[in-house]
């Protein structure tokens, strides 16, 4: 049997050791999402690479869509360069 198997989805998770104030990067950052009523993250979309980031109040995130290791590092760097003036 000759299986084949392609990777199309890298979960990651990341600690930032800091509090983020997830109301104020929401109203200021066009392509964040953040409905606490309906769930306790926001949620940050990247074009490049194309990948979503839960972003937690503790500082925990999340990172998913990415297909490689290479794109999660890249994602987390990007998603931490466009939110650092939100974290405590």
């Amino acid at each position: 049997m000759d299986i084949k198997f392609e990777v199309v989805n890298i979960v990651a998770s990341a600690n930032l050791n800091a509090e983020l104030d997830l109301y104020a990067i929401a109203r200021a950052r066009e392509n964040v999402e953040y409905e606490p009523e309906q769930f306790p993250g926001a949620i940050l979309k990247l074009k490049e690479p194309k990948t979503s980031l839960l972003l937690f109040k503790n500082g925990k995130m999340i990172c998913t869509g990415a297909r490689s290791e290479k794109d999660v590092y890249r994602a987390v760097e990007k998603a931490v360069s466009e939110i650092k003036k939100f974290i405590k």
